[in-house]
């Protein structure tokens, strides 16, 4: 049985061969016809030579193109559902949420008038907008003194909205220092049974206490992971008798010591080209992910193009050659000027051959002739 590759190419073969023969005959009878379509010269403009080459072209790609949508088998994608899910591996986005006290400090954003909390929900929102949700789930891991998982697996973007807006989560924990290791070892722990490079990791965090030693590993299912800082960190704010500001370079360590990458998104949102790295969304380019059906959608759409307007241009544009009689304006000649033409070439005007003859007969009348 002929699979579904070999068919449509089957097809084309036949369309450019069948069509090559065609324009071979058509290309005889113009040359016997030359003269009436293409003047004295017997040639049309340099580019409509190349008519024939398009025709061919055409036919072949709609032949293919029309041929390879009849051999596949229909599709219907719907968004959003388990049944898309299951047809890819889904990609994860796991959120490891800083919840402490200081995240509720008003020190954040471009003008210094948001919570640090309210500035990583603006941050997270960038993000998704950025990102293919339709094939992605969410998860979000809780931290402060501990760490406990939230959501795991969502696909509702607004579960996701309410845990990053102001809800309380600090009073799910004693009250302590803010363990970031905890969050980070319960985030390895939850990505860990998924597959191989389909998580991205998000850490969102001010920074405040971070231990020097400790960090954990991630599983071989994190490919990447961002590090993103919230907070003023030059001037920041006192809490619970310390002062409490976002610590840049600490972060940076956690991030490189992680193999990820930090961005301080206290003032500028993160950067297409980092979300970009981070999702794996450029090792495919754009061809590369148009599939068969894309293919030959476009290929009968160009065929038939090249079949429908290549007529019209060949029409107007094929030759400088126009058949038929011309018309041309006649000027009225001066009374003058046509005077001046009779006398010239010897011969007199109606007018003054009557007025000549009425002079002779005045005279003879005189004279007493009749």
């Amino acid at each position: 049985m002929v699979d579904d590759l070999l068919y449509p190419l089957i097809v084309g073969a036949a369309e450019f061969v069948l069509a090559s023969l065609a324009e071979a005959i058509h290309a005889r009878r113009v040359r016997r016809l030359a003269g009436l379509a293409f003047g004295p010269t017997r040639r049309p403009h340099a580019w409509a030579h190349a008519a024939p080459v398009l025709r061919v072209l055409g036919a072949t790609a709609a032949g293919w193109g029309l041929s390879t949508l009849l051999w596949l088998e229909p599709q219907r994608y719907e968004i959003g559902t388990e049944a898309t899910l299951a047809a890819r591996d889904p990609e994860h986005i796991l959120i490891a949420l800083d919840v402490s006290p200081s995240m509720r400090l008003v020190d954040a954003g471009p003008k210094k008038t948001e919570s640090r909390m309210a500035r990583a929900r603006a941050l997270m929102e960038s993000f998704f907008d950025r990102v293919p949700l339709e094939v992605c789930r969410v998860s979000v891991v809780a931290f402060y003194n501990g760490a406990k998982p939230v959501v795991v697996d969502t696909q509702d973007f607004e579960v996701v909205r309410n845990i990053l807006g102001d809800l309380p989560m600090h009073y799910a924990f004693p009250a302590g220092r803010t363990k970031l290791f905890d969050g980070l070892e319960e985030a390895a722990r939850l990505a860990k049974p998924w597959n191989p490079r389909s998580t991205t990791l998000v850490v969102l965090s001010d920074g405040d206490t971070v231990p020097s030693t400790g960090i954990p590993r991630m599983p071989p299912s994190v490919r990447s992971v961002i590090v993103v800082g919230v907070g003023d960190p030059t001037v920041g704010k006192f809490i619970d008798g310390r002062h409490s500001r976002q610590d840049v370079s600490t972060l940076k360590q956690v991030a490189a010591r992680l193999g990820g990458a930090f961005h301080n998104g206290n003032e500028k949102q993160l950067g297409s080209s980092l979300i970009a790295d981070a999702m794996g969304l450029e090792e495919q380019s754009v061809f590369q992910r148009l599939s068969r059906r894309e293919y030959a959608l476009i290929a009968s759409l160009a065929g038939a193009l090249a079949y429908a307007v290549l007529p019209l241009l060949l029409a107007a544009f094929g030759t400088a050659f126009r058949p038929g009689v011309r018309r041309f304006a006649v000027a009225p000649e001066r009374s003058g000027t046509k005077a001046f033409a009779n006398s010239s070439s010897g011969r007199s005007s109606p007018d003054h051959s009557i007025t000549r003859s009425r002079e002779v007969g005045q005279r003879r009348a005189a004279a007493g002739i009749e």
